[in-house]
């Protein structure tokens, strides 16, 4: 850039900018102030209208230079800055911490605030609100607005947008613990911070959706705790999800296939839903991992199953939380889908162990963890509470990562003599 077009790195002071008391909060920096404004979702826009203030929140989304806000035509603002444009005040405010002081005088809060003057103008021009708009549902989620249906045109004609040029702009910072009085310093009450920061809960579909939760609304989590897609000739394991419920009660809706599981039969689809959203529950809680199976072939749902007892610091894993559809016992998929999550637990993500544990009264779970190569390694007397109510005896089985590479070639060499069920 040129010197008459760089911005620079800072904002200039003035007089509405210029603090009069605790000017050390103050920060005129350029970075910050946009870092403030990236983070924060919504916004607080002041005016004058008819001779009195108005104060109104309303979304906004930074595109350079330049604060967008958020408006209907009808509004009250969007109306006033019709013409010349309407002189504004806008306040963005990120609460980081609740301030305990042993005085009631020092609490305090942490917090970044930003304030900006100057006139907002009317975005008329179609392809810049276009694009505003485009820019504002990229905020809420990286790649939403190839995931979502563009505004038509009646819908552009219903939707304003005020910009707001950034030029006289300020931060204000309170960052760090208690500033006490030095008298009050022995005083026998707890002092300190309790952070604060917004985080995204579980997302909920709405009724009647049926694809999966995109990718850009899914936490980042550690390898350990990401069910990645997982693919072979017989079965694919990829991201447990609500959508998936109706498929999954329909592929498992069988006494015999619920007898030894941690949960009775589910008497519907509703009741399998609830099994997922458990699951999902406890993926958020970092305590598993879950996927569905679906048949490699056909693309139809078959079962579910899950990582659990994830430690990455002593690498080691569980498998279980099983459930397969009858149809497709004594086929390819439930061997193929433990040698896909073996291979995913040595080597993707280098474990040292991987544990299974199923209901000592379980004769074909415990023949079938043998089949895989796993080793008895003892029984948890009293270990959990069964469905009924009664104490569950559990035997534990478990695979080291030095018996894997035999394991892994018995595996191989057993589903080359199966063929995918079609």
């Amino acid at each position: 850039m040129t010197p008459e077009t760089d911005p620079g790195t800072t904002y200039p002071p003035t007089a509405r900018t210029t603090a009069t008391r605790s000017r050390d909060r103050m920060s005129y920096d350029r970075a910050a102030v946009h870092a403030v404004l990236d983070e924060a979702y919504h916004c607080t826009l002041g005016f004058t209208r008819d001779g009195e203030p108005r104060v109104l929140p309303t979304l906004h989304v930074r595109v350079g230079d330049t604060l967008y806000l958020h408006g209907s035509t009808g509004s009250r603002p969007l109306l006033a800055a019709r013409g010349d444009g309407l002189p504004v005040c806008v306040a963005v405010t990120l609460l980081d911490g609740l301030v305990y002081g042993r005085s009631q005088f020092h609490h305090s809060a942490n917090y970044r605030s930003v304030v900006a003057h100057g006139t907002a103008r009317l975005v008329t021009d179609e392809r810049e609100k276009a694009d505003v708009l485009t820019a504002l549902v990229e905020k809420v989620g990286a790649g939403r607005s190839a995931d979502s249906r563009p505004p038509n045109r009646r819908e552009l004609a219903e939707t304003a947008m005020l910009a707001l040029p950034l030029r006289e702009v300020s931060l204000r910072v309170r960052a760090g613990g208690v500033r006490e009085d030095e008298a009050d310093l022995a005083l026998p009450h707890w002092a300190g911070v309790v952070p604060l920061r917004l985080t995204p809960g579980r997302p909920e579909p709405d009724a009647g959706v049926t694809v999966p939760v995109p990718a850009y609304l899914r936490a980042a989590r550690s390898p350990w705790h990401e069910p990645a897609v997982l693919r072979g000739d017989h079965v694919v394991l990829e991201p447990l999800d609500l959508a998936h419920a109706d498929e999954l009660h329909t592929a498992t809706a069988d006494p015999e296939v619920w007898a030894h599981l941690w949960r009775p039969l589910p008497a519907d689809a509703a009741g399998t839903a609830a099994v997922v959203t458990e699951a999902l529950a406890a993926h958020e809680r970092g305590e598993r991992v879950p996927w569905v199976q679906r048949c490699a072939v056909t693309g139809a749902v078959v079962g579910s199953t899950s990582y659990y007892e994830v430690d990455p610091q002593r690498g080691s894993v569980a498998i279980g939380y099983t459930f397969l559809g009858r149809p497709w016992w004594r086929t390819g998929i439930n061997t193929e889908a433990k040698l896909l999550l073996l291979a995913h637990a040595f080597d993707d993500l280098g474990a040292a162990r991987v544990v299974w544990h199923t209901d000592i009264r379980n004769e074909r779970s415990q023949r079938a963890i043998e089949r895989l190569g796993a080793t008895r390694e003892g029984v948890l007397r009293k270990h959990r509470r069964r469905p009924d109510g009664s104490w569950r005896d559990t035997v534990q089985y478990a695979m080291t990562v030095d018996e894997w590479p035999n394991a892994q070639v018995t595996l191989r060499e057993r589903l080359r003599r199966t063929a995918p069920v079609a």
